[in-house]
């Protein structure tokens, strides 16, 4: 039964091992992956009839101005002398530019996260309008009457104290920027304010009636964005890209661009709390209206390979010549979970751990206060990895004891299996009565394992989804964690430590199944070549913390039976 156990859990493996190298390889060739999400380069027809392209570098967008806003009507054109103009408004953190073509955010630069993909001089450029990469913040109101437009994020705007940039000033907490217009017989003062060292944008919209008649506005917040995976993705293991809402009802809701170009998507909708908003790995962006405010979550395919996600919410009746005020918050920034659980419920979810976020939570926490004593990634890593090890070590202990004695039983095993041969019943009979007489559990080198695997899943997910990893050095020639080894040295590391933990478990009869147990290593080793470094540095470190403990305890158990035959 031992050998069967063995068996199974070698085979499950090593399958899983092929399983992940050929989805990575389908991903790669453009195919749907097998764990969900869209293909890389594939199109698929909407339940409108239009395409929605994939992620092709050379995708075709419309431009910003031509974007529809989220109603059946259609805003009139702006004067043709209208030109548009980016207004530059910045804190320390966040650079922003808005566009006076409707106030649109058209790019966000976070300044204190490096452009990895290039010289790494520049800050991270999250919000875009460029040929085959957009993603926008756009805001306006719809539901004028007799086919009159109110104004949207295709109405020009003026600023109100000119178009010279806005950049925070040395010993102010604040920025602002305002805007004005009017259509419809709806006038808009829009004012954008950014605080020092935040990554969400305050937007308050007063609005006058100057029609001559009640009107009923409804303020829509929305992000548009291409279907593309951001650049720079790894091709063996996937993170999730795509529009995201959240309610206190229905919380956490994940929408895969291809399912709105399908038609199946499926979300909250009426609620008076909650957030809509677009994540990729390490980011978000995020659209959160008045709490207590009634509003209506929509998402829509508004292009080939353009998508819409946001919320409209209802400001009542504005009698003629009446005003009225609508506050708003928009935030572009890293998924810090400490930042986002302040901004608003629920936004620190968007650090997405799936069902283990229960233990992957105090596990981050744990992480957390380690690099507040070491102030180094890496450190912590290693003495995180240390310290859950050490909690599990009577369960570890358990199973290498099992494994000692396995170990020592396997010359007998082995010649019951010569003894036998093809009489599978009498050879699992003997080995059962060698298991009672030698007090051996067969499962119990596996069960202290098996309650393991949640908690360090857990740990992985950690490490791949928090973006304090981005960028951070360890030592030497591991200038970021969420990077791969640049010279597979931690990797190559990992493969001999586990060649040794090969050596040290019971050599297994079969020897098919030896040999696989030998090829292993190499397997796991090839796959980590390509992740990145902080999860390799998390293996490493546990693998050499296992060698020890099973070292020690493998000595001990064979001393004491050898003491024990000795005096015998």
């Amino acid at each position: 039964m031992q050998m069967q156990t063995q068996r199974m859990i070698l085979w499950i493996v090593f399958s899983m091992s092929l399983l992940f190298l050929w989805d990575a390889w389908q991903r790669h060739n453009g195919q749907p992956t097998l764990f969900g999400g869209a293909p890389a380069t594939t199109q698929t027809t909407g339940a409108d009839g239009e395409s929605a392209a994939g992620p092709a570098a050379d995708a075709s967008v419309p431009p910003a101005s031509a974007l529809p806003v989220p109603t059946a009507e259609v805003p009139t054109a702006g004067p043709a002398t209208a030109t548009a103009q980016s207004i530059r408004l910045a804190n320390d953190v966040l650079s922003l530019d808005i566009d006076t073509m409707g106030g649109q955010v058209r790019r966000a630069e976070l300044l204190q996260h490096r452009d990895l993909s290039g010289n790494g001089e520049h800050g991270f450029v999250l919000l875009q309008d460029a040929p085959g990469a957009v993603y926008l913040a756009q805001s306006g109101f719809i539901g004028a009457p007799n086919g009159a437009s109110f104004p949207t994020h295709r109405t020009p705007l003026t600023p109100v104290d000119g178009a010279q940039p806005h950049v925070l000033g040395d010993g102010a907490d604040a920025v602002t920027l305002t805007l004005t217009g009017e259509s419809g017989g709806l006038k808009v003062t829009r004012t954008y304010t950014l605080k020092r060292g935040a990554y969400v944008i305050d937007v308050k919209d007063e609005l006058v009636n100057e029609s001559g008649v009640p009107v009923q506005p409804t303020l829509y917040m929305q992000l548009t964005r291409d279907g593309n995976s951001p650049p720079g993705g790894s091709k063996f293991y996937s993170t999730f890209t795509g529009p995201v809402i959240f309610t206190d009802a229905d919380k956490f809701q994940k929408i895969d661009f291809d399912d709105i170009a399908k038609g199946k998507a499926s979300h909250s909708g009426a609620a008076s709390d909650g957030w809509a908003g677009i994540i990729q790995h390490y980011f978000v962006s995020a659209w959160v209206p008045e709490q207590g405010a009634q509003r209506e979550y929509y998402k829509r395919q508004v292009g080939e390979n353009l998508y819409s996600v946001g919320a409209r919410q209802p400001l009542g009746t504005i009698a003629a010549g009446a005003s009225a005020t609508v506050e708003s918050r928009l935030l572009v920034g890293p998924q810090d979970q400490r930042m986002l659980e302040h901004v608003a419920p629920g936004l620190d979810l968007t650090v997405d751990y799936g069902w283990l976020t229960a233990i992957a939570q105090p596990i981050y926490w744990l992480l957390e206060k380690l690099h507040g004593l070491v102030g180094n990634w890496g450190w912590a890593i290693v003495l995180l990895t240390i310290v859950i090890k050490t909690i599990f070590f009577p369960l570890q202990a358990a199973s290498y004891r099992s494994m000692a004695r396995m170990k020592a039983v396997t010359p007998r095993l082995t010649q019951i299996r010569e003894r036998y041969g093809n009489d599978r019943v009498k050879m699992n009979q003997a080995m059962m009565e060698l298991y009672k007489t030698e007090k051996i559990n067969p499962l119990g080198g596996c069960l202290p394992i098996v309650v393991q695997i949640p908690v360090f899943i857990a740990l992985y997910w950690v490490l791949l989804a928090s973006v304090e990893m981005r960028d951070a050095p360890w030592i030497g020639w591991i200038t970021d964690l969420s990077a791969p080894d640049p010279y597979f040295i931690l990797p190559l590391i990992m493969a001999g430590t586990m060649f040794i933990q090969v050596k040290l478990n019971p050599t297994p009869p079969d020897p098919v199944q030896a040999k696989m147990m030998m090829i292993m290593p190499l397997v796991f080793s090839v796959m980590f070549f390509f992740f990145p470094a902080g999860l390799v540095l998390y293996w490493l470190v546990n693998n050499i913390y296992s060698i020890v403990q099973q070292w020690v305890i493998t000595r001990k158990i064979e001393g004491a039976a050898a003491a024990k035959k000795a005096k015998a």
